[in-house]
């Protein structure tokens, strides 16, 4: 790319949209907001001018076919993820999607044809990859601080009661699996560096929603396992959801306190224990100050976009990560150990 930035469009004005990646994307020197697109052309024009977008577009079509937008962001309800991540790739578009990126492994797989048969660059927006304490605990790692890893513990949960959220509606992707589930799983993938062998589930649905609200699995990745709970209406009604992650090894634990999504900058940190360390009292502590990592994800995205060396996630982590999940409903439904 010859631009000095990189000129991003966004489809629809969702809340995260609206709320943290948008006033991320002024905050990355790499970015530039260009425009907006939104099928209701009132909170389009009204979201424009509190963000300063030059551009809004009355339909999504649209602002695909701008040749001065380089990369869209996709914060669209979970079902509409495929779609319009595809169409956006066959116009020429690089691609940031919200997680889930889609709502099926067989859906994933099909982006990674039409990336490839593209040569657009896409990944799965998930910001907290993109934090500090992620690239600590890589470093960490590599230096066998806590020897090889035995197990992995995480939880998220969260306070979604409104009949009107799509994390209530089972056919948008909604319930604890795909929208917190999809956080642990990405995590505990990290920590092993692959996705699990097979699972087990336990799943309890709201008898209104029909959504999966409390799901709890055990995760064998062959000679290591994780353990994960993920809650819609459990935990904190607060404007953050409760996480914790800690990972076990043949010599030592680690522990995050904050480890996935950060809705507002907050401080954070990672204890370890090692052979000196008693109990659950940590040998280290590593503290990280408060970050935007919705700014870390764009300022990355968008330097890679422009030639420079940086990290990135390919959409086959996706991959394993939707596997995983269909695995953990049919393991519900059977009872049994589900092989991915």
């Amino acid at each position: 790319m010859s631009n000095k930035t990189v000129n991003w469009g966004v489809l629809g004005a969702a809340a995260i949209a609206t709320g943290r990646t948008m006033p991320a994307m002024r905050e990355a020197p790499s970015a530039t907001l260009l425009g907006l697109a939104s099928r209701d052309a009132a909170k389009g024009r009204a979201t424009a001018e509190t963000l300063g977008i030059p551009r809004v577009y009355p339909s999504y079509e649209a602002l695909l076919a701008d040749a001065d937008i380089d990369a869209v962001y996709v914060p669209l309800p979970n079902q509409l993820h495929f779609e319009w991540s595809v169409r956006a790739m066959e116009a020429g578009k690089h691609v940031l999607c919200e997680k889930p990126l889609c709502l099926s492994a067989a859906q994933v797989q099909q982006l990674c044809e039409v990336r490839d048969r593209t040569g657009r660059h896409i990944e799965e927006g998930f910001g907290f990859r993109n934090h500090p304490q992620w690239t600590k605990f890589a470093e960490l790692m590599a230096a066998g601080a806590i020897g090889p890893v035995r197990a992995a513990h995480t939880t998220l949960a969260k306070q979604f009661l409104d009949p009107a959220d799509v994390r209530n509606d089972p056919d948008a992707g909604g319930g604890a699996a795909y929208d917190l589930g999809s956080y642990a799983i990405s995590g505990c993938n990290l920590v092993f560096g692959r996705p699990p062998l097979r699972v087990v589930a336990a799943m309890e649905r709201d008898p209104a929603f029909g959504i999966d609200r409390l799901t709890s699995a055990l995760l064998d990745y062959g000679d290591a396992h994780a353990t994960l709970t993920v809650a819609t209406q459990a935990g904190t009604a607060g404007w953050g959801s409760h996480q914790q992650l800690s990972v076990m090894g043949a010599d030592g634990w680690m522990r995050f306190d904050f480890p996935y999504a950060h809705g507002r900058p907050t401080p954070s940190r990672i204890e370890l224990g090692d052979a000196t360390s008693v109990g659950w009292l940590p040998t280290q502590r590593f503290e990280f100050e408060p970050v935007n990592q919705y700014a870390l994800q764009i300022e990355r995205f968008s330097r890679l976009l422009l030639g420079e060396p940086m990290p990135s996630w390919p959409i086959e982590d996706a991959l394993g990560t939707l596997r995983t999940i269909e695995a953990l409903f049919a393991s519900a439904r059977s009872g049994g150990w589900e092989a991915l």
